[in-house]
């Protein structure tokens, strides 16, 4: 057994002996710089991850023009009427009755709404009154003619017979001139009174308000018991008409052209025309005239063109695109021309000289170089790169690349 000096030394700390290395502080910065490294590559593996938000549209594709002739020129306007009237009365007066209602189709002549004629016709009444006055002066003004006349004659006869006085000749001569001039002023009493008379048959017919053309009624503005007028009296209680009227076989389509382009256009060239309300419709159509003034403004020219089919769907203020197209030339062989595709102008980005845009494409976009062709509206026309029925991105960050993920952005 050893002895207890020898076990307390064995126990004693020895103070001047060097101390072992730690590894502490190693083990924790290794452990440290492992999480950094998986947190930072987590947040890029998220951020990555994770869809823009993005609002997208289709494409629409439109067949190519029939007949071979290819687009030179497409242009946005409005369906519009030459002969558009708001009907109304030649004088001022109370609406007695309106006969018409929106929608109505009327004939030319036809009675649309009465105006009160008591008025009228007491006026009427007093004309017709003074021309039976003036016309029974005037067969008493032809009694007295022809006993002057007679009693001239019997001066004549006993003068020449040298029975009475050649005072008694000149005195039978002054009354039957008398009577004669008398006569002529009541001849022209008639007359005044006859044409009197027809002022007032005009004035009662002016309480008839009537269709100066057939057409359509698209508004109806009055009401019966409402004063209407000619004239606009500045107050809202005055009507000016008591409707508006379309005639439809005048519509046509104007067009504002730029006027970089307006030398593409010219009189009788054949066009094709597509209503937004029916984009699927076709009517063909040709350029009427090309208006002689330009708009400064909007550095454009009006064209007119003339619709070639006539149907109920088309009516006035209608938005409408038109296609110019190129004369087929004879003996030229036909050809048919490709779709065309159409894309939202927002849609379109630069990437230096090159036009692209992004198609969403199996939750990812993807960028596509593009050849454009002209303006539509608010669309753009695209001869190459895309098709109809694709979903493009029209609104996303600056920052958008090819192959991101992205995702519809929801509506709010």
């Amino acid at each position: 057994m050893s002895h207890p000096n020898e076990l307390l030394n064995e126990l004693r700390i020895d103070r001047n002996a060097p101390a072992a290395p730690s590894s502490f502080p190693l083990r924790w910065i290794v452990i440290a710089a492992v999480v950094l490294a998986l947190l930072i590559a987590g947040y890029f593996f998220l951020t990555r991850s994770k869809p823009i938000e993005v609002k997208t549209a289709l494409t629409t594709a439109q067949a190519g023009a029939s007949g071979g002739s290819a687009s030179v020129l497409d242009a946005s306007g409005y369906v519009t009427a030459r002969r558009i009237a708001t009907v109304s009365s030649k004088i001022t007066g109370k609406i007695r009755d309106v006969r018409i209602e929106e929608g109505q189709r009327v004939k030319e002549g036809e009675i649309l709404a009465t105006l009160e004629r008591s008025d009228a016709d007491a006026q009427h009444a007093l004309a017709q009154s003074q021309l039976a006055a003036a016309q029974s002066q005037l067969a008493e003004g032809q009694a007295q003619l022809r006993l002057s006349a007679s009693n001239l004659r019997r001066q004549r006869e006993l003068a020449a017979k040298k029975l009475v006085a050649a005072s008694a000749l000149d005195a039978a001569v002054a009354d039957h001139d008398s009577s004669a001039s008398r006569l002529d002023s009541l001849q022209r009493g008639v007359s005044v009174a006859r044409d009197r008379l027809k002022i007032a048959d005009l004035d009662v017919d002016n309480t008839i308000i009537r269709a100066p053309f057939a057409g359509v009624i698209v508004d109806k503005a009055a009401q019966p018991g409402e004063m209407i007028s000619p004239i606009s009296g500045g107050g809202g209680s005055i009507r000016t008409g008591v409707g508006t009227l379309v005639d439809m076989d005048s519509l046509e389509v104007q067009v504002d052209v730029n006027e970089s382009y307006i030398g593409r256009v010219q009189p009788s060239m054949p066009v094709e025309a597509v209503l937004n309300a029916y984009p699927d419709w076709k009517i063909p159509a040709e350029v009427i005239a090309i208006i002689p003034t330009a708009d400064r403004a909007k550095a454009t020219v009006k064209v007119r063109i003339a619709l070639n089919s006539k149907d109920p769907r088309i009516v006035p203020d209608m938005g409408v695109r038109v296609s110019f197209l190129e004369q087929e030339k004879p003996g030229a062989p036909q050809q048919t021309a490709a779709p065309r595709v159409q894309v939202p102008t927002a849609a379109l980005r630069k990437d230096g000289d090159q036009d692209i845009v992004f198609v969403v494409s199996d939750g990812k976009a993807e960028r596509r170089a593009v050849k454009l062709g002209g303006t539509l509206g608010d669309d753009r026309q695209v001869l190459s790169g895309l098709g109809g029925g694709e979903q493009v991105i029209v609104e996303a960050p600056n920052t958008l690349k090819d192959g991101d993920a992205v995702r519809e952005a929801e509506t709010k």
